[in-house]
């Protein structure tokens, strides 16, 4: 009976942590809609596509536009079932069903915050003050998502028989300065976004600028934050792991540390090219890694006094 419970647990850590690797696919190719402003693909319907369930002859932004809207149907799917195999395998009270369920709930939200950008029409070259804030607001949510997903996955098989009320207080506050840089990158990247559209549609660099509006200016923060910020996660990461001994938690402080330093790479490097779209995928990608993996560094650091099995 022991065994069989272990084998259900390993089978339940394995699609926990598949379920992650999906979203963050998903989450992927929505930045692909926006960077290459298919989001309209569909028009202003939503649920439905340009007014019918499967479009009919789509053009590239609604075939686009329509796989993300599947593939996000089927995350819902997928977290579902994530759920209710957590309340099938873990006992009442066990922490994987608080972070199942919240991930279960973030998702609802992420699926509702998506229908709000097509119905609001902040999508294609929509260059409004409140798309800023909305994405703002959706970026968030996508990472809270995403922090629920792997705390899913990581407490299936990581477990702490002794847990201490210290909170590591530089790593707590290294999370909302994370979440900052991702905002402001977001910001800049719609700003990219916007102004290589209209550089697309035969603009002069000086009338693209201008399509962009105050994005533009929001936009230039971003290597300001990112640099400042950044400094501040690798100090925050390697004070909170000089105190303990989880060495777990140093491998995390070392990739925290590594992350920031390829982002900042990365950043110049996107720079240079003049923010092409795979290099925005592969920059949104580092910046989820390293979002990551603070988050563990954070609950490591958090139960460092713990004894673990």
């Amino acid at each position: 009976m022991i065994d069989n419970g272990r084998a259900r647990s390993r089978w339940f850590t394995r699609y926990a942590y598949f379920v992650l690797a999906y979203t963050l696919l998903v989450v992927l190719w929505g930045a692909y809609v926006r960077a290459t402003g298919a989001g309209a693909g569909c028009g202003s319907h939503w649920p439905l596509c340009n007014g019918e369930v499967i479009p009919r002859a789509p053009e590239a932004a609604t075939r686009i536009e329509f796989t993300h809207r599947v593939t996000s149907g089927l995350s819902l799917l997928l977290v579902a079932a994530l759920a209710v195999w957590t309340f099938r395998t873990f006992p009442r009270g066990d922490r994987v069903r608080k972070f199942a369920v919240l991930s279960a709930v973030f998702l609802v939200i992420e699926a509702l915050l998506g229908a709000g950008l097509v119905l609001l029409e902040y999508v294609a070259y929509n260059a409004s003050p409140g798309r800023a804030w909305y994405l703002s607001a959706h970026l968030v949510n996508t990472q809270l998502l995403l922090a629920m997903l792997a705390l899913t996955a990581w407490y299936s098989h990581r477990k702490v028989a002794v847990r201490t009320a210290a909170r590591p207080r530089l790593i707590a506050t290294a999370l909302p300065a994370a979440l900052l840089i991702s905002v402001t990158g977001a910001i800049a990247a719609l700003g990219d976004t916007l102004i290589l559209g209209a550089a697309a549609a035969g603009a002069h660099p000086a009338e693209a600028a201008a399509a962009a509006g105050d994005l533009v200016r929001l936009r230039l923060l971003h290597p300001f934050i990112a640099i400042l910020a950044g400094a501040f996660l690798i100090w925050a990461a390697l004070g909170a792991t000089a105190r303990e001994r989880n060495a777990v938690a140093r491998q995390a402080r070392l990739l925290v540390t590594a992350l920031v330093l390829v982002q900042w790479g990365a950043g110049v490097v996107n720079v240079i090219l003049k923010a092409p779209v795979w290099m925005q995928l592969l920059h949104l990608l580092l910046a989820n890694a390293l979002w990551l993996a603070l988050v563990i560094l954070f609950v490591e650091t958090e139960e460092s006094r713990g004894v673990r099995t």
